[in-house]
């Protein structure tokens, strides 16, 4: 298994390679930033939302508006700091007038969504709303019936607690979301308490054997990076701890 060091500078090189994804092109030309995700690349804990709003898109860290203040304000009830967990989103680029993701959208960040999963190693995955929560459960039941039930799904290569919750810009507006919103996130240390699931065994497809041409050939050396080539992306640029 690689070091926490080892990840957290494989999830940087991923951060540089979302930094110029051109997957959803509508997306791509309207976004100001990348919003890739921030804080603990070791958490036990990781929470996935929806989409980046305007104040993300301007900042490029998730959850910085009265949302966010709302769930640094929920961590702090249950004794963790914005620091000491991972937050992302489903999306990585801000849809335009802040509507709806799309399902191609979606499918086209979820990639960049198993390489966190995969890198930060999570044992608790906490999904905000109902497009993170119907995405990494692969089913279409919604935050409504499913909220505050913690379960062990396998969401591409890790094996996670699920613990659906309400998102809490709904809460803002909604006082009963807002007292269940904070009822099942004092489910969030039990759960973190506990061992993490046991793991799905890598699959690794046997290697072609060479041939004959490819083991004669010799050896080209890589070539040297291009001199106007972007350095990669720092700790603080991606909002790392």
């Amino acid at each position: 298994m690689a070091s926490a060091e080892v990840r957290r500078e494989e999830l940087k090189a991923v951060f540089g390679e979302a930094q110029g994804c051109t997957r959803c092109p509508q997306l791509a030309q309207s976004r100001r930033t990348v919003v890739f995700g921030s804080g603990n690349a070791d958490a036990d804990l990781m929470f996935i939302g929806e989409a980046p709003g305007a104040n993300e898109d301007a900042q490029g860290l998730p959850f910085v508006g009265q949302a966010g203040r709302l769930l640094e304000e929920l961590l702090a009830e249950i004794g963790l700091r914005r620091e000491d967990v991972f937050i992302a989103n489903v999306l990585n680029c801000r849809p335009p007038g802040n509507r709806d993701p799309l399902p191609q959208e979606i499918a086209n960040c979820q990639d960049y969504t198993f390489r966190q999963l995969e890198l930060i190693q999570p044992k608790v995955v906490a999904t905000l709303g109902n497009f993170a929560t119907k995405l990494l459960r692969g089913d279409a039941t919604g935050i409504t019936r499913l909220h505050g039930r913690a379960e062990i799904r396998t969401i591409g290569p890790r094996t996670v607690r699920l613990l659906p919750l309400y998102h809490p810009a709904a809460a803002l507006y909604t006082r009963s979301l807002l007292d269940t919103l904070r009822e099942d996130f004092a489910r969030i240390p039990e759960l973190l308490a506990l061992e993490a699931p046991a793991q799905p065994e890598p699959e690794e497809p046997p290697a072609p054997p060479p041939t004959a041409a490819a083991a004669e050939a010799p050896r080209v050396p890589d070539a040297p990076p291009p001199p106007d080539a972007p350095s990669p992306p720092d700790a603080a640029q991606l909002g790392l701890f």
